[in-house]
C-alpha cells in the first residue's frame, strides 16, 4: 500500500513544531541513513534502529510515523563519529513505517522505510493456565474447519462436534475464537443467504452435495435468523468491510422480518418469540420418543403438530434482543436511522415483556408455557439452563442481573450436596429419564449430553460475564479449571458427565470449538480485557483484570489481540509494582493499536483505599472510577496510537 505522503507530512510537519525545531527545507543529507536490526517488528516491543550521519557527533532525533501516515513516537539518542543506535519502540497501525532523522538545527538528514510493524494474538503472563490457551483453542479448532465445494463456490466453516455439517449455530459460536486466525469469515454467511427461503427462514445447515445432504431446518428451532444476523454484524466488525456489510443488510433484516411476524416464532399476545418445549436452545421437544413424520423411523420430536406444548424460552429473546441492536447499528451505516431507532426500541420492550414474564430474581425461569402443564420428576421452578450464561454477554442485561446469574452459579458451585465436577450445567437439575425421548441416544438420562451434561461453553460464557459484572476472581477460576481439565487429556468436549466421565469416542469429536472459543473468548476479552468498541478495533477499550488472578502474582503482562481477516488489533504491556504492603503501589499501561482512540480501565487492587493520581503520556490526567460491584477501575480516555497511563494508589 502507497504511503499517503500528504497525511504524513501534515503530520510531520506538527510534529516539528511542536517539538520546537526550526522549519528547515526537507533534504536528505550524503550519506545519513537508518536501519532497523528487525524488518518486521511486533507492537510495543523495542527493536534498535542503527543510525549513520557522515562525519557528525552529536545529539539526533528520530521520528516515527505509522502505515496512516500517523505519528508514532519520537526518541531522541547521540551519535559519535559519525554511528549511533536508538532503541525504537513500535506503535500504531499495521503495516510499513516511516522514519524521519532530524539533527538539531531541524535539519532532517534522512527520511525512508523503517519497518513493517506485523501483531498475532498472544498472551504473555508467566502463567501456564493464560500463556498457552490461544494456541490450544487453534489446535482444538483446526480439526473443526471444514471446507467444501457448494454451487460451485467454496465454502469454509468450523463444523458441530456431534455432525460432519456446517451447522450455523455452532459455526456462530466458534467465531469467539476464529476470527483471530481464519481468514474465510464470509463464504458460509453467503452460502446461507443464498439457502435462504422466501420468507426469511434460513436453514440450520447448509447443503453437503457430496454426501447428498441437503439444507434443512429444525422445525422447532428459534434461534437460526437472529444468530444469523449477529454472524453478519460480527464479520462485519471483524473484518471491517462496510461494503460487504451493506450487501447483506437485506439478508438480515428479510431474517428478522421472519422471526417477528411468523406464527411458528412470534407470540403476538405477549410480544416474545415462541417456541416448542425444549431443553433451552436444543432441537428436540418433550415427550417420549415417537416415529418421524417422514421417514416413519423412531425419533426424538423435532416437527412441529398439533401435539406440540408451545413456550417462551429467555435465550431466543435475549438473543433477538442483541441482534436487534446490532442489525440497528447496520442500518444506521446505511442511513437508515428511523428504521435503526425502531429496532432498539423493540429490543428495550422485549427485555422489559420478557423480564416480567421470566426474570425469577436470581436468573431466568428455563420455560414458560403458554398452556400450564405439569413435569413429573423436576422442580421447573429451580431450573438453570445454560442461556442464561450467554445472556450475561449479549449486552442487554442489568448489571443487577448480570451480578445475580453469577451469584447463582456461585451458590450452586458452593452447595456441599453438589457432585458434579463444575458448575457449568447444560440444565440443573436435570429431566427424569425419558422426558425428552431420544430414541436410545445419549441426553435421555440425567448427566447425559444437554440434560444435565457439564459443558465447557457454559463455564467460557460465566467466564466471560464474570469479569464483565464485577466477578473476576471467579472468571480466573474458571479459567484455571478448564486449564486443568484439558491438561489432563490434551482434549475437550462439548458435554462431559457430572463426573467427569466423557462420551463415547465415535459420538462426539476431542476438540470442542464451541467451549474452546467461550474459554478463549473469556481469556481475551476477560482477563487481557481487549475488546473492540467499534469496527475492526478502530475503537477499543483495554481492561487489564490480572491483579484478579486468585493463584498467580502477576506483575507483567503483554497481550495482543488482532483479526486476522483485517489489520485491527490493540496490543498492550501492563506492569504492577506493589510495596511491601500490597495496599500502595502502582499499575502501568503502555497501549497501542489500530484505532483511533483506546479506553483504559485499571483494576485497582482490592486492598488499595483510594486511586491517588493518574498520568497520561507524562501529564496529570483526570482521576475517574468506575465500579461493579466491588471491582473499582481507573477510566481514562485517550487518543492513539501512542498511550502511557501511571497510575498510583494507597
Amino acid at each position: 500500500m502507497p504511503r499517503p505522503r500528504r497525511t504524513l507530512l501534515a503530520a510531520l510537519l506538527v510534529v516539528l513544531l511542536t517539538m520546537g525545531f526550526p522549519l528547515v527545507p526537507v533534504r536528505a543529507q550524503r550519506g545519513a541513513s537508518f536501519a532497523s536490526a528487525r524488518p518486521v517488528v511486533e507492537p510495543l516491543t523495542p527493536v534498535v534502529v542503527n543510525v549513520n550521519v557522515q562525519d557528525y557527533s552529536g545529539p539526533a532525533t528520530l521520528l516515527v510515523f505509522d502505515a496512516r501516515g500517523r505519528f508514532a513516537g519520537s526518541f531522541a539518542f547521540t551519535l559519535a563519529g559519525g554511528f549511533g543506535a536508538v532503541e525504537v519502540t513500535p506503535r500504531g497501525a499495521l503495516g510499513a513505517h516511516w522514519g524521519a532523522l532530524y539533527l538539531p538545527s531541524g535539519a532532517q538528514v534522512a527520511a525512508g522505510p523503517l519497518y513493517r510493524l506485523d501483531a498475532t494474538t498472544t498472551v504473555r503472563a508467566g502463567a501456564a493456565a493464560f500463556d498457552g490457551l490461544y494456541d490450544r483453542v487453534r489446535g482444538f479448532m483446526a480439526a473443526k474447519r471444514l471446507s467444501y465445494q457448494l454451487e460451485g463456490q467454496t465454502v469454509t466453516g468450523y463444523r458441530s462436534p456431534d455432525s460432519p455439517l456446517l451447522w450455523l449455530r455452532d459455526h456462530y459460536y466458534q467465531n469467539r475464537a476464529f476470527r483471530y486466525f481464519e481468514t474465510d469469515l464470509t463464504s458460509l454467511i453467503e452460502a446461507n443467504a443464498r439457502a435462504q427461503a422466501p420468507d426469511g427462514s434460513l436453514p440450520d445447515f447448509v447443503a453437503r452435495p457430496e454426501w447428498n445432504i441437503a439444507a434443512l431446518r429444525t422445525p422447532v428451532e428459534a434461534d437460526v435468523e437472529y444468530l444469523y444476523v449477529q454472524l453478519i454484524y460480527e464479520t462485519w466488525k471483524t473484518t471491517g468491510d462496510t461494503a460487504w456489510m451493506l450487501r447483506m443488510l437485506p439478508s438480515a433484516q428479510k431474517a428478522i422480518h421472519y422471526t417477528l411476524t411468523s406464527p411458528l416464532r412470534w407470540e403476538p399476545t405477549l410480544g416474545l418469540v415462541k417456541r416448542p418445549f425444549t431443553i433451552d436452545t436444543w432441537d428436540f421437544e418433550y415427550g417420549p420418543t415417537t416415529r418421524d413424520p417422514n421417514t416413519g423411523q423412531a425419533a426424538p420430536r423435532h416437527w412441529i403438530d398439533e401435539q406440540t406444548r408451545w413456550g417462551i424460552f429467555h435465550g431466543d429473546n435475549t438473543g433477538l434482543a442483541e441482534a436487534l441492536r446490532s442489525l440497528a447499528a447496520m442500518e444506521e451505516q446505511a442511513g437508515q436511522r428511523e428504521l435503526a431507532a425502531q429496532r432498539r426500541a423493540l429490543a428495550n420492550d422485549i427485555m422489559v415483556r420478557l423480564n416480567r414474564l421470566s426474570w425469577n430474581g436470581a436468573f431466568y425461569t428455563h420455560h414458560v408455557k403458554l398452556v400450564p402443564f405439569d413435569v413429573p420428576g423436576v422442580d421447573e421452578g429451580r431450573q438453570l439452563s445454560l442461556s442464561n450464561a450467554i445472556a450475561l454477554n449479549r449486552g442487554v442485561l442489568t448489571a443487577e442481573q448480570g451480578r445475580a446469574i453469577l451469584a447463582e452459579y456461585q451458590r450452586r458451585l458452593n452447595d456441599p450436596e453438589r457432585t458434579a465436577f463444575a458448575e457449568w450445567y447444560s440444565i440443573d437439575p436435570p429431566f427424569p429419564v425419558g422426558a425428552f425421548g431420544l430414541a436410545g441416544r445419549l441426553g435421555e438420562r440425567p448427566g447425559e449430553y444437554v440434560n444435565g451434561g457439564v459443558m465447557p461453553l457454559v463455564g467460557g460464557e460465566l467466564a466471560r460475564g464474570a469479569f464483565r459484572f464485577g466477578y473476576e476472581s471467579y472468571g480466573f477460576d474458571i479459567l484455571y479449571r478448564y486449564h486443568e481439565l484439558i491438561s489432563r487429556t490434551g482434549s475437550t468436549y462439548l458435554w462431559y458427565y457430572p463426573t467427569g466421565g466423557v462420551a463415547p469416542a465415535n459420538e462426539f469429536l476431542p476438540t470442542d470449538g464451541w467451549g474452546s472459543s467461550a474459554m478463549l473468548g473469556a481469556l481475551l476479552e476477560g482477563a487481557a480485557g481487549l475488546s473492540d468498541d467499534g469496527i475492526a478495533y478502530n475503537a477499543a477499550t483495554i481492561s487489564p483484570r490480572w491483579l484478579a488472578a486468585p493463584r498467580d502474582t502477576i506483575t507483567s503482562v503483554y497481550a495482543s489481540a488482532r483479526y486476522a481477516a483485517s489489520d485491527g488489533y490493540a496490543a498492550y504491556r501492563w506492569s504492577y509494582a506493589p510495596t511491601t504492603s500490597l495496599a500502595e503501589g502502582r499499575i502501568t499501561l503502555e497501549a497501542t493499536g489500530s484505532g483511533e482512540t483506546l479506553r483504559a480501565r485499571m483494576l485497582l487492587p482490592p486492598l488499595a483505599r483510594e486511586a491517588r493520581a493518574v498520568t497520561l503520556n507524562g501529564q496529570p490526567a483526570p482521576l475517574r472510577l468506575e465500579s461493579i460491584g466491588p471491582s473499582r477501575y481507573v477510566v481514562v480516555e485517550a487518543p492513539g496510537p501512542i498511550v502511557n497511563i501511571q497510575v498510583t494508589f494507597r
